[in-house]
């Protein structure tokens, strides 16, 4: 059964430099912007929701699998993108969110996981059990990884009953947890050609063992470190010739291809280098809602120059407000002074604010702030100092200056450099 996924294997194994920008979002700004730059690219849309943001108790955004497929349905149907060129991910699914429970009875929530992500439509699945839970050996040997991994498969499968043959899955976990890196990171060394080896190794055996040998062919990506990531205030870039044996691996795998996590804020030439050397998934997120924020703020600054201060949304005050009220989202992360801590809520490259924006008093705020926006004429000169690639399109005419298109743009600005990246034979993607 076919997968849109499969055109981006088959190009890249014909020798192409092709690729899809994974979007793993739940805010629905950023989902609109993924859903108008796959109309204007006319390729397919990836989008993925992590297994902390999307579980089958509600996760941190408070939908299971099945509200987030009507939440991107529904905006895809809004816009007109045809549903066949939407797949929907599940990314890190696993025991991720049990680990303080012994690994029988975490595992058996993560069977639960799989099996909501499977009714709900998802074809996209990456299998992440390399964390241990309460009573395992720390690290976890890779043979348990990978029986726990084929575990998940089994249940996979027989969940998707005769429509298993749509399952896309994605293996291999050498990548920091997710949500990012908790630490200022000292350096970033890329996975090893022989770990790489393992991984594929004790999964193809373990799929044998749980006997999900048939689904083997289905794998269509190994998740390894190209030696790319960010903390709060750096960005790693990709250095090619780290990667030149690790990028062989996969000659002998005629169905699969690399996936890259945390590849936001990379270069376009990193991004487009990254495709040419066969990672031809790549996963974008805190860099989305980053520019969404960035987008905001601007137009926050707009209305303090055009809003009488009683009337103003106060958008920013609120946002940092409601941060140090409800501080379990950043405080682990951010370390340093009250200054210190201050700026990273507001501008760290990890975006620890992405979790804030479904606060009520939050969605409040942008929207008066919308609201007080769409009543006025913008001077375009105050839209160029503080947006001021949308001012441009705006004067030739391509964007209309409400705040709503304002900030969506923003955020294609972001996904327009993945295109160039993924889609280099096709040129019309802006």
């Amino acid at each position: 059964m076919w997968n849109p996924l499969d055109e981006v294997v088959r190009r890249q194994k014909a020798g192409e430099s092709h690729g899809i920008a994974s979007v793993c979002s739940a805010h629905p700004l950023v989902i609109e912007a993924a859903v108008r730059q796959a109309l204007a690219s006319g390729g397919t849309l990836l989008v993925e929701a992590t297994s902390n943001q999307v579980d089958q108790y509600g996760g941190y955004t408070g939908m299971r699998p099945e509200d987030f497929r009507e939440l991107v349905h529904g905006i895809a149907a809004e816009h007109g993108l045809p549903l066949d060129r939407v797949v929907l991910g599940g990314d890190h699914l696993g025991p991720n969110r049990w680990r303080a429970l012994p690994p029988e009875e975490a595992m058996a929530e993560a069977d639960t996981l799989i099996a909501a992500y499977v009714r709900a439509g998802f074809t996209k699945i990456h299998l992440d059990c390399s964390f241990p839970c309460a009573g395992d050996p720390a690290p976890l040997t890779d043979d348990l990884v990978a029986e726990r991994t084929a575990r998940l498969v089994r249940v996979a499968e027989a969940t998707a009953g005769d429509s298993a043959a749509a399952l896309r899955y994605v293996i291999g976990t050498e990548v920091p947890v997710p949500g990012g890196a908790h630490e200022t990171l000292e350096s970033m060394a890329a996975t090893s050609p022989r770990a790489a080896r393992l991984t594929l190794e004790h999964n193809r055996d373990a799929f044998g063992t749980h006997g999900v040998a048939g689904a083997w062919p289905r794998v269509m990506a190994l998740v390894v470190q190209p030696g790319v990531e960010f903390d709060h205030l750096q960005v790693f870039d990709y250095r090619r010739e780290r990667t030149a044996e690790l990028r062989t691996v996969l000659a002998a795998e005629p169905g699969m291809v690399f996936e890259a996590h945390s590849t936001d804020y990379q270069t376009v030439d990193g991004l487009t280098a990254l495709v040419e050397d066969h990672w031809a998934v790549l996963k974008v997120g805190p860099g989305l809602t980053f520019a969404l924020r960035e987008a905001l703020f601007a137009l926050a600054a707009v209305e303090e120059q055009l809003v009488a201060p009683a009337a103003r949304s106060g958008l920013t005050e609120v946002v940092d407000r409601r941060m140090r009220d409800q501080p379990s989202w950043w405080q682990g992360y951010y370390e340093g002074d009250a200054d210190e801590q201050r700026l990273a809520r507001h501008y760290s490259y990890s975006d620890r604010m992405r979790y804030y924006w479904p606060d009520p008093e939050i969605a409040a705020a942008q929207e008066r702030l919308f609201t007080n926006l769409s009543a006025l004429d913008i001077p375009l000169p105050l839209l160029s100092a503080h947006l001021p690639d949308q001012y441009r399109r705006v004067r030739t005419g391509e964007l209309a200056a409400t705040p709503r298109d304002l900030v969506v743009d923003r955020v294609r600005d972001v996904l327009r450099d993945y295109d160039r990246a993924c889609l280099t034979h096709d040129k019309e993607y802006a």
